[in-house]
């Protein structure tokens, strides 16, 4: 991590798509699940946890805020605002709502914007470049029946 590198090895990854159910034959019916090095996995979690580190110790969570952060999810967040808005029409307050769609948006972010955002956060630098790597031109393969 000193030196800005990553072994080769830690970056290639392979895909192995899990059936979700439904008709076999149609590729939506499947969600990828991409497999790394263990070690760079285990890096991977490192390097996570020093960012929620640094994001909790700044308070840039809000406590509503349930996306990449132990003990929340997706799930919580949904039960939570149904909750919220059950309370809020039993006591009878006014209560506005719109439809939102939880979807896991991780993959929708560009690599750039995530660097970027991650530099200006004050995360160390190596952190940073190491992100880069792990990004950056990862050859990946799937693996189907074996």
């Amino acid at each position: 991590m000193n030196n800005g590198t990553l072994p080769g090895d830690w970056k290639r990854a392979t895909v192995n798509p899990i059936l979700k159910g439904g008709d076999r034959s149609l590729v939506t019916n499947y969600r990828p699940v991409c497999s790394t090095s263990i070690v760079g996995e285990q890096m991977e979690h490192d390097i996570a946890s020093d960012l929620r580190e640094v994001y909790n110790k700044n308070n840039w969570f809000y406590d509503g805020y349930h996306g990449f952060r132990p003990g929340f999810s997706c799930q919580n967040q949904v039960m939570t605002v149904c909750q919220e808005t059950s309370d809020s029409l039993g006591i009878g307050e006014r209560t506005d709502a719109m439809k939102v769609y939880f979807s896991k948006v991780f993959n929708l972010v560009t690599h750039g914007r995530l660097l970027t955002k991650t530099t200006n956060s004050g995360v160390d630098s190596r952190v940073v470049v190491w992100i880069k790597e792990f990004l950056l031109g990862r050859p990946h393969r799937v693996r189907v029946g074996g």
